[in-house]
């Protein structure tokens, strides 16, 4: 994901990045080859900087390729049966929306990280393919992979803020949260996060060019300079690149930490109106305590609902924080990019990264069928575990 944003700054600078790195203009179809630059002074910065070899930079990368396409082969099941189960739980709960939304967006970027990869694998072991597989993946799946990834963060920091409301206001959720508020704000999240990657179609165009690498044409991207082209480019850079996703995830943060506490606070004071009814046995002063709390709590189907929640977002907070640390190193470093010295590095660091929402969406359904019944019960009538 990180490697497709940094994609669209770097082709933005494209006539400086051919003065200081010829080997731009000598790119072969494999990817691995796709940003190196051999020229004397990048040598020798990279010895310098002892970080990751040929040999280190190709072992690890295939490894990357191999352990995440096992990974997304997990995500694409599990998210399939996810969906699969809330279609029959249905959607009268404005939660099954939001978590059937969730699903979906695992679903579509375990789908197209497995087409990124493959286009990888293919490439690395001499499959002659008919079109430059990193350019063509990065239109036809990087480029919505990267922005799908910020949606996911968004609808995760909605069910988040959905349920510090259920804590928070419990007697004014049911109007604040409904099934038609629920569905239109996961329509503005996909429109303001997702819809913007065809934005890089007006960046980027399909042509057909001869590579005397393969001695044939084939299907390659170009840029499109144009003033508006490029201006669009940096934009959504910024705001979808960086913005967003770190907004997204300090939401996550805050309301995982209040739901946290939330939580403790109601566990406390159900354990001391417990003990008051088995001490004192006055039934009076129990119902006075219940109705003086009766804003403070929520019930205990609620209460399961919210610790389900707090697992889903403390997973994704898990898989994100590297994203996030990441996000910052390109900031910070002016040579943590693609063609910078640390290029091989960054592009590591991005593989790892961009692990992290396919493992939380293939561990998502285990959290589910641990702490939602209903979803436990039509899953295992789903896959013929429960005769009944």
């Amino acid at each position: 994901m990180l490697t497709v944003y940094w994609k669209m700054y770097v082709h933005s600078k494209e006539e400086d990045n051919i003065t200081r790195y010829p080997a731009l203009d000598q790119m072969t179809d494999n990817p691995f080859h796709l940003w190196e630059d051999h020229s004397e002074e990048s040598s020798m910065l990279t010895l310098a900087t002892g970080f990751l070899s040929d040999e280190q930079f190709y072992i690890i990368s295939l490894f990357m390729i191999y352990s995440s396409q096992i990974i997304n082969i997990c995500s694409i099941i599990a998210n399939s049966l996810s969906i699969a189960v809330f279609v029959k739980l249905g959607f009268s709960e404005p939660s099954n929306i939001s978590l059937t939304a969730l699903a979906v967006c695992d679903f579509t970027l375990a789908v197209l990280y497995t087409w990124c990869n493959l286009c990888f694998w293919l490439t690395y072991h001499n499959v002659r393919l008919p079109f430059h597989s990193a350019n063509v993946s990065y239109l036809t799946g990087g480029a919505q992979f990267a922005f799908l990834s910020t949606t996911v963060a968004w609808i995760t920091a909605f069910i988040s803020f959905e349920r510090c409301l259920c804590i928070l206001v419990p007697l004014k959720v049911r109007r604040l949260i409904t099934r038609r508020g629920t569905f239109v704000a996961i329509l503005i999240i996909i429109l303001f996060t997702f819809c913007p990657s065809f934005f890089t179609y007006i960046r980027y165009k399909f042509v057909w060019v001869f590579n005397p690498y393969l001695n044939r044409t084939i299907l390659n991207t170009i840029p499109v300079n144009s003033e508006f082209a490029i201006l669009l480019e940096k934009i959504s850079l910024v705001i979808c690149g960086v913005i967003q996703p770190l907004l997204a995830f300090s939401i996550v943060l805050i309301c995982t930490v209040l739901l946290v506490v939330q939580l403790r606070k109601i566990s406390s004071w159900r354990m001391s109106v417990t003990s008051v009814k088995g001490q004192q046995g006055q039934l009076e002063k129990n119902t006075a305590a219940s109705s003086s709390a009766a804003e403070a709590r929520i019930s205990q189907k609620e209460e399961r609902l919210v610790r389900m929640v707090v697992a889903i977002a403390t997973m994704f907070i898990v898989s994100y924080f590297p994203t996030c640390i990441t996000l910052l190193c390109y900031v910070i470093f002016d040579e943590f990019n693609m063609f910078g010295v640390y290029r091989r590095l960054s592009l590591v660091s991005s593989h790892i990264t961009s692990l992290g929402q396919p493992v939380s969406g293939s561990v998502n359904i285990l959290i589910y069928y641990k702490m939602a019944s209903k979803f436990r019960s039509v899953f295992r009538r789903l896959v013929r575990l429960d005769r009944q």
